[in-house]
């Protein structure tokens, strides 16, 4: 049974029957969420939907592109159920390594009232691309299909988005700030709007690939996003990447020796190949560059920036340092107390762009 046909007769039985006498799909004190239907080779697990709110909520899907359940959480505008008739622009949020879809609920800014926000699973060290080997301890691992042929049409077959590049965004941090860079340059008739915070971007870099490689081996401490779900300040440390997997996975050998390491040079964001790709799209980089990581990762944007400037590409580099410019709560280093301000500074002028854009 679909679970539109379930939460229909939910609704049927809380009218009929006391409340205590159902279960707690049924409640009638349950907020209302818009209903999914399976699409897309996405199919959604049947009663696993979290609602946090009418404008927040969490479903479940599966798919042969990934192996396991996977989550989609889902930031709505406010006023997305009073005005039926109105369509919305989208962003879609990529979380970190060693994150999750509740990541998102340590950038307050993401709950615009501007646009509907969108956090799909990455996985705990996905990397947004479809992994060379797709029989590890992990299973299929093609996050990139995954996310660009199901998860964009799905949201866009269900929801009431606008569904053009103009009016798209793809965003994300540390992990996900790679794959929000590449993610843009793989699919420019998706994106017009892209940003990198704390992105390992620089596929070049020793430590960039190093970072991969600890994700695959389950080294934890490295390029790690903590989940804002077990530690809402951000200072918290993520609990690991999962199995073991080989460390040529993902994107197969890291050496640069007779063109081993082609899938690594093929998906860098900061390769100019790929930034000429990007010439009609909005380009923000976000990074400080304080600690183990974003040291590493503010010279990864300053690449890329001169990169895009010396191929004519506009964009917008902010280097907070220490943090001090950004946020009293902002250190310069890897985590929410950065990340949430710097969106905080983002997503007014993202929502800007849409409104420029016009709409449909």
């Amino acid at each position: 049974m679909t679970p539109r046909r379930l939460r229909a007769i939910g609704v049927l039985l809380a009218a009929l029957v006391p409340t205590a006498l159902i279960g707690p799909v049924a409640r009638a004190d349950t907020p209302a969420v818009p209903d999914f239907t399976d699409g897309f080779g996405l199919t959604e697990v049947a009663d696993a939907t979290e609602v946090h709110s009418s404008t927040d909520f969490t479903i479940t899907v599966t798919t042969p592109q990934v192996s396991g359940p996977h989550k989609i959480r889902v930031f709505l505008p406010r006023g997305y159920a009073a005005d039926p008739g109105k369509r919305w622009p989208v962003t879609y949020f990529l979380h970190g390594g060693g994150g999750s879809v509740n990541d998102a609920v340590g950038a307050p800014a993401l709950r615009s009232d501007g646009m509907i926000t969108v956090v799909p699973d990455g996985g705990l060290r996905g990397w947004y691309t479809d992994w060379l080997m797709q029989h590890t301890a992990v299973g299929a691992a093609r996050w990139e299909t995954f996310h660009l042929e199901q998860v964009i049409p799905y949201i866009d077959a269900n929801l009431r988005t606008v569904p053009d590049r103009a009016h798209r965004a793809v965003v994300g941090l540390s992990m996900g700030g790679s794959g929000a860079l590449h993610y843009a340059q793989a699919r420019p008739d998706l994106f017009g709007h892209t940003a990198s915070l704390s992105g390992g971007i620089d596929f070049a870099m020793a430590e960039v690939r190093a970072a991969v490689l600890a994700t695959e081996l389950n080294l934890t401490g490295a390029w790690c996003a903590v989940s804002s779900s077990s530690s809402p300040s951000g200072t918290g440390e993520c609990t690991g990447y999962g199995p073991y997997v080989d460390s040529d996975a993902v994107f197969g050998s890291p050496y640069p020796f007779l063109g081993a390491d082609r899938l690594w040079n093929a998906y860098d964001p900061a390769a100019p190949a790929n930034l000429s790709k990007l010439h009609d799209t909005e380009v923000t980089l976000y990074t400080g560059d304080r600690g183990l990581i974003d040291t590493h990762t503010a010279t990864a944007a300053t690449t890329v920036k001169a990169r895009l400037d010396r191929l004519g590409i506009p964009s917008r580099l902010v280097d907070y340092g220490n943090g001090a410019s950004l946020s009293p709560g902002c250190d310069g280093g890897h985590h929410y107390g950065c990340w949430a301000p710097a969106f905080a500074d983002y997503v007014p002028r993202l929502e800007t762009a849409f409104e420029a854009a016009g709409t449909n």
